[in-house]
């Protein structure tokens, strides 16, 4: 017996937005973490730092965090197809 596709409406046949909407939301919430958390060096180099020896290791934060960021959410995005390919 087949299982039922993900993110559509049996009864009519057409996305279920709703679930959608669900699914995405924790992974924006975790994009928008990581993004943030990333701006705070990056703020402290546009403010004092400028392009002295701190700013580059500011930099270099940032971006490890953002990779970090990009490689939880990847791990999320995969767990998450699990489950729902589990319980489908």
């Amino acid at each position: 017996m087949p299982s039922s596709p993900p993110f559509v409406d049996l009864g009519t046949g057409s996305l279920d937005t709703a679930q959608i909407y669900r699914e995405a939301l924790p992974v924006a919430a975790l994009v928008g973490l990581f993004g943030g958390i990333a701006l705070v060096p990056l703020a402290l180099v546009s403010l004092f730092a400028g392009s002295s020896a701190l700013g580059a290791i500011l930099t270099v934060v940032a971006q490890f965090v953002l990779a970090v960021g990009a490689g939880i959410v990847l791990l999320y995005v995969v767990v998450r197809g699990q489950q729902l390919a589990e319980t489908e």
